[in-house]
């Protein structure tokens, strides 16, 4: 629900722009691909047409500007979406289930997951309002996560070819621990009422929003880009 965004702050603490990406993606890509699979029955396949529209528009952007990532500034823009989502009533409307809507989200989601890797709370954004029952959110939020995560690999590995050089054991042991994650984690979730895991999920986004606000700010301070 909130661990992707949680993990991409931890690796781009301590690796590479390029190897956090890369790691993350790998990771993230097994974990949301199991917890769909597990939850396939709760997927909403009509909004998956659209949703790939939006995907397609990003990483066709991407590609075309050839974009590395400075992840800072959309660190900063993901939390704050996240907190304009809590109190702004025109983000409020905002319903995945909607035609216009599922294209935005996406493009604004897969843009994210490319240039910062963590588009949890925004993904939120677009689900907490959609009505659908906490087995539901979680599997469409999945199944959409996967595509991202899957398409990040495909611009770092292929379309913009980023070398990566981490040890093919570290990506074995992170994907082994996601598989491990998700099972206890669909346990877990099978306990929770709807009204429930809605309050307890927007506290967690706006916790993550302000970290993702903080490190953002940090990285901006520390390391600040270059002029001229």
């Amino acid at each position: 629900m909130a661990g992707g965004t949680v993990l991409m702050v931890i690796l781009i603490t301590v690796l590479p722009v390029s190897s956090a990406m890369m790691l993350h993606a790998a990771t993230q890509l097994t974990a949301n691909g199991s917890r769909a699979f597990m939850l396939r029955e709760h997927i909403l396949w009509r909004l998956l047409p659209l949703y790939l529209v939006g995907s397609a528009s990003a990483i066709g952007i991407a590609t075309y500007l050839v974009l590395i990532p400075e992840p800072a500034w959309v660190l900063i823009l993901i939390g704050l979406l996240a907190w304009a989502g809590r109190w702004s009533q025109r983000l409020q409307g905002l319903n995945i289930t909607k035609p216009l809507t599922t294209v935005l989200c996406g493009f604004f989601v897969t843009f994210a997951q490319l240039i910062a890797g963590a588009a949890g709370p925004l993904l939120d954004l677009f689900y907490l309002n959609s009505g659908l029952g906490r087995q539901s959110v979680v599997a469409n939020k999945a199944l959409t996560q996967t595509i991202g995560h899957g398409l990040r690999i495909t611009y770092y590995g292929v379309l913009i070819s980023v070398d990566n050089q981490l040890a093919w054991w570290l990506f074995a042991l992170v994907i082994f621990a996601a598989v491990i994650g998700t099972q206890t984690g669909v346990k877990i979730l099978g306990r929770w009422h709807d009204a429930g895991f809605q309050r307890i999920s927007q506290q967690i986004i706006l916790v993550i929003a302000t970290l993702c606000i903080l490190r953002g700010l940090y990285l901006l301070l520390t390391d600040p880009p270059p002029f001229g």
